[in-house]
């Protein structure tokens, strides 16, 4: 299982005090924020792409890199990073090939029928959200995607004027960073 040879390799990691190389402080050297996507092919190209080393920055990763909410958790994470951690500039970071390209609400709730959610727990969040079903979708372009989420983040009441906020997309292959405007 997974979970126990992670287990066990820490436990090794922790004996030989692999740790010692990745030592930083709490508050980001650089004083940045990252928001990008939680793909699995940016775990190591993106902080090699941007020249960041461990404790340069925050880096905040969900699906599709996006803020689907002013009050979500990825806000509310920029928003503690500016606040109590020194943090004065903002990335937001789409890529190529995203899986949440294209991806549809109905697609989305069907793999969940087929894996096992009832009708019921998805009326539930019906109810609760909603938006639920726009909620569940993605988007149709990475570069309008990067953009509204910096548009959102730019006029966040909460978000002070002086905290600069910049959008780019990173190639997968390359990592070239291309700036969105």
């Amino acid at each position: 299982m997974v979970i126990d040879e992670i287990l066990q390799y820490n436990q090794q990691f922790v004996k030989r005090k692999a740790y010692e190389q990745y030592a930083a402080g709490k508050y980001p050297s650089r004083k940045l924020a990252v928001l990008s996507c939680m793909d699995t092919r940016l775990t190591e190209l993106l902080p090699a792409a941007l020249g960041l080393r461990n404790g340069d920055a925050k880096i905040i990763k969900n699906a599709g890199g996006v803020i689907a909410d002013p009050f979500g958790s990825a806000m509310r994470s920029l928003l503690i990073a500016v606040h109590t951690l020194g943090v004065e500039s903002i990335l937001v970071i789409g890529h190529t090939d995203c899986g949440v390209q294209g991806l549809d609400s109905a697609a989305v709730m069907k793999k969940m029928r087929d894996n096992g959610i009832s009708e019921t727990a998805i009326q539930m969040m019906r109810d609760c959200r909603p938006d639920f079903d726009q909620w569940l979708c993605g988007f149709h372009s990475v570069e309008a995607s990067v953009e509204n989420s910096v548009g959102i983040i730019r006029r966040h009441p909460l978000i002070p004027l002086a905290v600069q906020v910049h959008g780019c997309v990173i190639d997968v292959v390359t990592g070239e960073l291309k700036p969105v405007v």
